[in-house]
C-alpha cells in the first residue's frame, strides 16, 4: 500500500490529491522513465546508480530530465521523512509533458517528477519461475530501458501468477535467458556465478551491477555469460536479484529440476548485506543524519 504522501515536482502532497492532467503526453503514452529504490535506515540505497540509469534511459527516450542529482535526492529524502518510513520501497518517475496531437493547452513544464513510497514486500524465502518465449527482443535499442510503458511486463507477471508461479523468466528472440519481469537472474556452478549480458536484452539492474562490480569474495568468480534454459537444469543454484528482493533463491522452474547444492548465493547475500550497511553509513555522514 502506498504511504500517505507523495512527491510531485517540488511539492509534498497527499497521495489522493489529483496530480496528472489528461493532456500530459507522458500519461497518455507511458512516455517517461522510472526506477524503484530501497530505502534503508532513511537513505536511498545506491541513488547515484539509479539516477544515472534513469538519465541514460531518458536521453534514449527523448524525455526531459532533471539535471541536478543532489537536488533530486534531497527531494526524495523529504518524501521519506514526510511519510515517516525509514525502511521501505521508493518509486520515482519522470514523465514527459509536451508533444503530439493530444497535448493540453497551458502546460508549462517539460516534465513532471513523481515519487511515492510503500512498505517493503515480503517475497518469502524462495520463488518458483515460469518460462516465457519471446519475452524480450534484444535487438531493439529500447530493450534495456526502464520506461513507464510497463504493461507488457505486468501482463506476463500476472499470467505467471495465475499459473501458480511467482515470477517468469523472459527468453529473447534467440531462446536465450534475458531476465525476469522485474529481476535479473544468476546461476551458480560451484564458485562460478554467471548472469546474462546486457546484449541478452536484460535491464541493467542496480543490484546486478553491485554484485558484478563491488562484491568481491575470495574464490568466487562472477561473470556475464550467455545463458539458455539447459543452464538452469545443470546449475547448483539459481537465484534472482532486484532492489526489493536482494538475492532470492529459485526453487523451481517449470519443467526443470533445480538443485540447491551450492553456497555461492548465501555468501553473496551476506557480502551484499555488509555492502548496504557501509553504503548507508557513508550516506548518513554526507547528509548529516544520525547513524
Amino acid at each position: 500500500m502506498v504511504h500517505p504522501y507523495i512527491l510531485h515536482n517540488d511539492e509534498i502532497r497527499r497521495a489522493e490529491e489529483p496530480a496528472i492532467a489528461p493532456g500530459q503526453i507522458g500519461a497518455l503514452s507511458g512516455w517517461g522513465v522510472f526506477s524503484t529504490m530501497r530505502v534503508a535506515r532513511g537513505m536511498l540505497f545506491e541513488f547515484p546508480r539509479h539516477y544515472a540509469r534513469m538519465r541514460h534511459d531518458a536521453e534514449l527516450m527523448n524525455v526531459p530530465f532533471p539535471s541536478d542529482p543532489e537536488r533530486v535526492e534531497r527531494l526524495l529524502l523529504r518524501l521519506v521523512e514526510a511519510n515517516g518510513q525509514t525502511d521501505c520501497t521508493l518509486r520515482v518517475a519522470v514523465m514527459r509533458n509536451k508533444g503530439g496531437l493530444w497535448q493540453a493547452p497551458r502546460i508549462e513544464r517539460d516534465y513532471d517528477l513523481f515519487a511515492l513510497t510503500a512498505s517493503l514486500h515480503n517475497w518469502g524465502r524462495a520463488v518458483r519461475l515460469a518460462l516465457q518465449a519471446h519475452g524480450r527482443y534484444s535487438a531493439s535499442r529500447f530493450s534495456s530501458a526502464k520506461i513507464l510503458s510497463w504493461a507488457q511486463n505486468l501482463t506476463m507477471y500476472e499470467e505467471a501468477q495465475r499459473r501458480g508461479f511467482d515470477e517468469v523468466i523472459l527468453l529473447n528472440e534467440r531462446g536465450e535467458i534475458s531476465e525476469c519481469t522485474s529481476a535479473n537472474l544468476f546461476v551458480a556452478n560451484g564458485n562460478r556465478v554467471r548472469t546474462p549480458p546486457l546484449s541478452s536484452g536484460c535491464l541493467p539492474g542496480v543490484t546486478r551491477e553491485v554484485i558484478l562490480k563491488e562484491i568481491q569474495i575470495p574464490g568466487i568468480e562472477i561473470v556475464e555469460e550467455t545463458l539458455s534454459p539447459p543452464d538452469l537444469d545443470s546449475a547448483d543454484e539459481v537465484f534472482i536479484t532486484s532492489t526489493t528482493r536482494d538475492l532470492l533463491s529459485v526453487i523451481d522452474v517449470e519443467g526443470m529440476h533445480i538443485r540447491h547444492e551450492g553456497t555461492a548465493r548465501e555468501l553473496l547475500q551476506d557480502a551484499f548485506g555488509h555492502y548496504i550497511d557501509r553504503y548507508v553509513q557513508e550516506r548518513q555522514k554526507r547528509f548529516l543524519l544520525p547513524t
